[in-house]
């Protein structure tokens, strides 16, 4: 199986238990690999017959406004059901870095899903 890979895109979004945390967006950064057989357009270089990254990207960076989240989890939860819905790949994972501790680097939520 092939890869297509976003490594660490960063987003604004609102999330946080408190309303306070959910006042403003916060910076996350979003990685996304997408399990997919692009030999298809490998072989014949038409973009069609691939998932197009720049659009992956691009829906990514306005899934979050005019919503919010609580929890990161949830939101990763969101994110991998929507990349497997909207752009079909074989499998998904998918991982959330926040910035909420000053003493860590991230806490991030990792999800794996498997088209049915």
């Amino acid at each position: 199986m092939s890869r297509i890979s976003i490594v660490d895109l960063e987003v604004s979004y609102q999330i946080g238990v408190t309303d306070e945390e959910r006042a403003k967006p916060q910076r996350l950064l979003i990685t996304v690999e997408m399990d997919f057989d692009f030999s298809t357009a490998a072989n014949s270089d038409r973009l069609e017959k691939t998932i197009n990254y720049f659009d992956v990207a691009q829906e990514l960076l306005k899934y979050g406004h005019n919503r919010s989240w609580k929890l990161l989890e949830k939101l990763t939860s969101n994110v991998t059901d929507f990349i497997l819905a909207r752009f079909k790949p074989e499998s998904v994972t998918v991982e959330i870095k926040k910035f909420p501790i000053p003493q860590a680097a991230y806490v991030s939520v990792a999800l794996v899903r498997t088209r049915n």
